[in-house]
């Protein structure tokens, strides 16, 4: 005889066929509640890694204003059929856009709770902020912060780890999970107090309960998209029996796959979307900065879940036509009052944001990196600055901290922030040249700079032989050298040895574009040859 787990696993199976044939064929409907209650139609909403983007871009493309138009067109639609919607983020709302970094991400959270959001899951760029910063972002919010696989040194968890939703009488549990790396791309001084279990761990020890108090399972994840590896939305799905869809971030990728299963490498904005299915679980996500609201209709009964539909829909992206801007779809109109509640908060502080300080004369592209020794001119450039403004030797930074290109034309302070948005200050520590060649040799920048480090102030060879300053003289093992670079490799980040604790460490307090800042005032312009 079957057991009661199989027998639904098999309804599972032949509703969830049926769903991803009629998506195949185009034979998206409306759907209805049963008269018995015996099921329910559920529409899901979902973004993730918002990173600050809660103004529209300068082509007036995604934005929160118009967002919530499109979300409250869809709670209306669904409303009017019967129906029942959950609005979910998969995490990383948090830093990008100097607007909002600068105000802690409040018109980030206030708008999404204008919205009416329902849960988040906590994301890694939360923790750019120390815990103060995070308990106050959930003091504006009127939605959940979720994550269960956080424990503070007492071994309680941090954050509230999921939430029933009553939906007509069903049962809906919606789990926050988090990737393990944090602690390791996280900034080690925000996240050293805590652990991170791995996701597969957590969210098996929870399945029992869940399964007992919930009639759907949704893992809300910032995690990423990967099959190759473990702490991935696709690992969690084929480790974990019985969940039954994952609504993700953390990798920032339209999730769409084709007839064989596949992903879609280059998803083009309109075009369908299927999510991807791993051991009866759909797994879900919208890409990134609210580009798009991901939107999957189901149908959700006591022993079966079945998609009817599901796509992403574009907020006012545009594509180029005959060399002319044009939406991909209809233009959506922003919500009137949001936008002007949003408005206050662009408008803040934004003459000191546009004040110019040089001009490029081509783009500094930070993925123009020569193949050896691996450094693009923008992090030369970021490396010179913080030499100077130490008076070291050699500076490093990690390429993850270079998060967008100083782009052709005026050089501002925005455009500054927004290639270094995470404010690490500055700082320098002396050692030896014995000292300083095991440090390079620990961060695998000797031999080659396989991690493709950025630097400034040395010589590398593919041989391992390195010459230091400007003068590019041999390492003196007897001498002692200053070795300048941020707060975040400073503190351990990304697996770095840790700095901190040394005596000949300074921290300068300094954040990293003001560096930048300084170097370039004064110059009439500057082009990536210089650098």
């Amino acid at each position: 005889m079957a057991t009661q787990k199989q027998y639904r696993q098999g309804i599972r199976f032949c509703t969830t066929l049926l769903a991803t044939m009629l998506l195949w064929f185009g034979l998206a409907y409306k759907v209805h509640s049963a008269q018995d209650n015996s099921t329910i139609c559920l529409t899901l909403l979902h973004t993730n890694d918002n990173h600050g983007r809660f103004w529209h871009n300068q082509h007036g493309e995604y934005g929160m204003a118009a967002r919530k138009t499109l979300v409250e067109q869809i709670r209306a639609e669904v409303a009017a059929e019967g129906c029942y919607t959950l609005l979910l983020s998969g995490g990383d709302v948090n830093t990008g856009v100097p607007e909002s970094d600068m105000q802690d991400a409040e018109p980030d959270f206030k708008g999404m709770s204008s919205m009416g959001y329902d849960a988040m899951a906590v994301g890694n760029h939360e923790f750019d902020n120390p815990l103060e910063v995070i308990r106050k972002q959930q003091r504006w919010s009127s939605f959940d912060f979720l994550s269960a696989n956080i424990y503070d040194s007492a071994g309680e968890r941090l954050f509230k780890p999921y939430k029933i939703f009553d939906k007509g009488g069903m049962r809906v549990a919606v789990v926050g999970l988090i990737t393990q790396s944090t602690d390791k791309i996280g900034n080690p001084q925000y996240v050293k107090a805590f652990s991170f279990v791995l996701p597969e761990k957590e969210m098996g020890r929870l399945m029992p309960k869940l399964q007992e108090e919930a009639d759907l399972v949704i893992a809300l994840t910032h995690m990423g998209h990967d099959i190759h590896s473990v702490g991935t939305d696709v690992a969690l799905a084929r480790a974990v029996d019985g969940i039954d869809i994952i609504v993700g971030g953390h990798s920032q990728q339209p999730v769409c796959t084709d007839s064989r299963g596949e992903l879609v490498a280059n998803y083009q904005p309109g075009a369908p979307c299927k999510p991807d299915f791993e051991n009866n679980t759909w797994i879900m996500q919208a890409h990134e900065w609210g580009k798009y609201v991901g939107r999957a209709d189901f149908i959700v009964g006591k022993d079966a879940v079945q998609l009817v539909d599901y796509r992403l829909i574009p907020v006012n992206l545009k594509t180029s036509q005959s060399n002319k801007q044009a939406f991909v779809q209809s233009r959506i109109k922003p919500d009137e009052d949001l936008q002007a509640f949003l408005q206050k908060f662009h408008n803040k502080g934004g003459a000191a944001l546009r004040k110019v300080i040089t001009r490029a004369e081509r783009t500094f592209d930070r993925r123009d990196k020569r193949a050896f020794p691996n450094v693009s001119p923008l992090g030369s450039l970021i490396t010179r600055a913080f030499r100077e403004f130490t008076r070291a030797d050699i500076a490093i930074t990690n390429s993850g901290g270079i998060r967008d290109n100083l782009y052709k034309g005026d050089v501002t302070v925005k455009s500054l922030m927004q290639v270094m948005p995470f404010a690490n200050t500055v700082g320098y520590v002396e050692l030896d040249g014995r000292e300083l060649r095991q440090y390079l040799e620990a961060i695998a920048l000797l031999p080659r700079n396989e991690r493709g480090i950025q630097f400034s102030g040395i010589s590398l060879t593919g041989d391992g032989n390195l010459s230091i300053g400007d003068d590019q003289r041999p390492l003196d093992p007897d001498r002692v050298y200053r070795l300048a670079t941020n707060s975040f490799l400073a503190a351990g980040g990304d697996g770095y040895p840790p700095l901190l604790g040394m005596p000949t460490y300074v921290d300068s307090g300094v954040v990293d574009f003001t560096t930048v800042r300084q170097l370039l005032a004064g110059r009439e312009s500057i082009s990536p040859e210089e650098f």
